[in-house]
């Protein structure tokens, strides 16, 4: 494969990432291309040496979400990591999708039942008082409080838990693929 036939397919390998990032790492490679050309190796060999683009793509996306992740730790970031993760196929997907969607559904509910009982604190609070509700008006404002406070601290631990979830599948595949891979993947013959 030629320097850049590698690189062509290792770009489209990149493509959604952003530019700039793809650019220092489209970069990067071409210079190693010619640092190798400058010690008398050929393209082909280099390309041997780094293994298949694509492959070597889906691996550079997964490190780029897990390093957004570590950065920003928002809804968006942890999905694309995790997107990246599945995209690169560190593990059987057969095997990974009957424990992952459950879990992915069991968290949503979970967050939909937070916002469901926040709205009915929400509610209690304000209509609660001119309802007639057992106990008074007294009542109606602290149940209605106590509902809402409970959401709150119910949402916060099911975040702890969601974070948790994802920096554990992250380091899996950080796990699998620079500890278990190699030692599955047979050694090349140097020449």
């Amino acid at each position: 494969m030629t320097r850049d036939e590698f690189l062509r397919r290792l770009q489209r390998g990149l493509d959604g990432m952003p530019a700039d990032a793809a650019s220092d790492i489209l970069g990067d490679y071409a210079a190693h291309f010619d640092a190798a050309r400058a010690e008398g190796r050929s393209d082909a060999e280099v390309a041997e040496a780094l293994g298949d683009p694509g492959r070597l793509a889906r691996e550079l996306r997964l490190e780029a979400g897990i390093r957004r992740w570590e950065q920003v730790r928002s809804p968006s970031s942890a999905w694309t990591a995790v997107i990246a993760f599945l995209g690169l196929g560190a593990i059987d997907i057969l095997v990974l999708l009957p424990v992952l969607l459950p879990a992915i559904g069991v968290i949503f509910g979970l967050y939909v039942a937070v916002l469901a009982l926040f709205v009915g604190g929400g509610a209690t609070l304000i209509v609660g008082p001119f309802s007639g509700f057992p106990g008074g008006t007294a009542a109606a404002v602290l149940c209605g409080l106590g509902l809402m406070a409970a959401a709150v601290a119910l949402g916060a631990l099911l975040t702890i838990v969601t974070i948790g979830l994802v920096n554990a599948l992250l380091w899996f595949g950080r796990l699998h693929y620079r500890v278990i891979e190699p030692a599955i993947t047979p050694e090349r013959s140097e020449p």
